[in-house]
């Protein structure tokens, strides 16, 4: 069997063989988090395709997957000193063909930032890019694509999770150095008499990476990927990893480094990531470049 026909059963099986989500359901929490907590530096991860995705991708932000089908938000680039900009959610399939282009922001508030999906909703930010500045945030009905506005916000929120248990948002600010959460009232909204941002803010205690991208696994914890640049001399090293963070304290309770690189040098949790289960443990979906870029898909041997 040639390589070219090896990698397309592969991708052809990725589905069938992950405990992903599905529209209305989420991964079994338990499973999913016992499996991260198992991550070590020591882990290795093992690269089972490398899917080319057949369109723009400008810079990606966040991406959840729903069934087979990914969803990822992403920033346009249009004038940056003048405000100006497009905001995307895109979905594709796990070939890499652009299925939707779902334009979200206005004005200058055109900057995606990571998302979440709560087995309902994928819930979007949207911001200006600079720090200390406004965002509105999106919830998304991924089977009609509906669009609904939940909330504004006096700060730059650059990621969002949804702890379903406590029916509570939490976010995080540009750079992810504060944390921010909104408790939702029955209709799923944030109330109006909310409390300002200095009310709210939460100073985030790790430090060894900025988190580019968060999903809520259950028990209230989140998973967030990012990465930190690290400078000695004229020399700087990129290292990527995971956070595992307590949303109920805002501490991490398990970190890990991502020892993993794309061919263009950046970190593989540079941009988005997605994290499943699967029967022999857990597979990682990452989205490092910007413009032309490729889905790069890893197995993790975990029990």
């Amino acid at each position: 069997m040639n390589q070219f026909i090896r990698k397309l059963l592969l991708i052809s099986l990725l589905p069938l063989l992950s405990y992903g989500l599905v529209h209305g359901q989420r991964q079994p929490p338990a499973t999913l988090i016992h499996k991260v907590r198992s991550l070590r530096d020591t882990t290795t991860w093992t690269q089972v395709a490398a899917i080319p995705l057949a369109f723009p991708v400008h810079h990606p932000q966040g991406m959840v997957k729903v069934g087979s089908d990914f969803f990822m938000s992403s920033v346009e680039v249009l004038d940056r000193a003048n405000g100006k900009g497009v905001g995307h959610l895109f979905n594709f399939n796990s070939q890499g063909t652009l299925l939707a282009d779902v334009k979200l922001g206005e004005g200058a508030k055109y900057h995606p930032g990571g998302i979440d999906y709560d087995g309902h909703f994928i819930w979007v930010p949207v911001a200006e890019y600079r720090p200390n500045s406004s965002s509105v945030v999106y919830k998304v009905e991924p089977k009609s694509l509906r669009v609904m506005e939940v909330f504004r916000f006096k700060d730059h929120l650059g990621g969002i999770v949804h702890d379903t248990d406590s029916h509570t948002l939490h976010s995080i600010s540009w750079g992810s150095r504060t944390y921010y959460g909104w408790k939702l009232d029955v209709q799923g909204q944030v109330p109006a008499t909310s409390p300002s941002p200095e009310q709210l803010r939460i100073p985030n205690p790790s430090f060894y990476i900025d988190y580019q991208d968060c999903h809520y696994l259950g028990n209230h914890l989140m998973l967030c990927g990012g990465l930190k640049s690290y400078r000695q001399g004229t020399t700087t090293f990129r290292l990527g990893g995971l956070e595992l963070v307590d949303l109920t304290t805002h501490q991490p309770v398990h970190q890990v480094p991502v020892p993993l690189w794309a061919p263009s040098g950046r970190p593989m949790t540079q941009n988005p990531f997605w994290l499943e289960s699967t029967s022999q443990g857990l597979r990682a979906y990452f989205v490092p470049d910007d413009g032309e870029a490729t889905l790069y898909v890893y197995e993790v041997l975990v029990k």
